[in-house]
């Protein structure tokens, strides 16, 4: 991404658009697993009375379930413009609380203007940035002393350099091809699900278990999710010592179909607090 302008939406995939589509479609169930993924992250605790800053919000989802968690303020970031406004649509509609939404990018973050927070959630997006590790460093300088940073990145993976490619090709492809490339994906995780025995149409019914996402939009962000960069646990855990954070929980997978990533990199959750 050398050269270009990455607080600029059109260095990036069109999230905006894929996000305030799946925002239309919000009920209570998905607001409810969105909660329930939060509290997961946090150890089972909530966030009463606490000041939120969610990075890359997205539908603003989970700046809801920060403000239904307790929360004394959220303030949701993002760089799409199309995602400002599904946040904004979804809170108005949605949330009790005080809460407010900027079109800013994790580059621009500054402490000096919008102070430091209790809690920094980013799920799913420094990777996402076009320079992961200058982004995480900007995020985690947004967390208060003793605060925490919930983040998630993409496991590194053996065939992330094909993933690249692919995101790359098809943030770039038509409507008509990007379809026919999430029906090609659809056919062959059925067909991996059932050689292990499993419905895939049991697993798309049960898509709402996952933090509340819904599995088309989340196959499109997956398949067009460029810029692309994806990381190790351990590494992660040496970035972090260096920002001045200490590791409170992590959830990551290690089976070898991780480590492969034929259908893809999922995300490792991380857990940090500044010490």
């Amino acid at each position: 991404m050398s050269g270009q302008d990455l607080t600029r939406v059109e260095t990036h995939f069109a999230f905006g658009e894929n996000w305030a589509s799946y925002a239309e479609s919000i009920t209570g169930a998905e607001i409810a697993e969105a909660v329930a993924g939060l509290r997961r992250l946090l150890g089972g605790a909530g966030l009463n009375g606490l000041r939120i800053l969610d990075i890359g919000c997205g539908s603003g989802i989970h700046s809801l379930a920060a403000l239904r968690l307790g929360a004394a303020e959220v303030v949701a970031v993002d760089i799409d413009p199309a995602s400002v406004g599904a946040t904004r649509q979804v809170l108005q509609r949605h949330a009790d609380g005080r809460w407010q939404v900027r079109e800013l990018s994790v580059f621009d973050l500054d402490p000096s203007r919008l102070g430091r927070f209790d809690a920094v959630y980013s799920w799913g997006v420094l990777h996402h940035t076009g320079d992961m590790q200058r982004a995480i460093a900007c995020a985690a300088a947004m967390v208060a002393p003793q605060g925490q940073f919930v983040f998630a990145l993409y496991r590194r993976t053996w065939l992330c350099p094909l993933w690249t490619l692919e995101k790359k090709w098809y943030s770039k492809a038509s409507q008509a091809i990007q379809l026919r490339a999430r029906k090609t994906y659809a056919s062959i995780l059925r067909l991996g699900l059932l050689a292990s025995g499993r419905s895939f149409d049991d697993y798309v019914r049960g898509y709402v278990g996952k933090r509340g996402m819904d599995f088309d939009h989340d196959v499109h962000d997956w398949l067009g999710g460029f810029p692309y960069e994806s990381i190790s646990a351990q590494d992660v855990d040496a970035a972090m010592r260096a920002h001045g954070f200490a590791m409170r929980r992590r959830f990551v997978q290690t089976a070898l179909k991780h480590r492969i990533g034929i259908l893809g990199s999922g995300c490792d959750e991380y857990v940090y607090a500044r010490t």
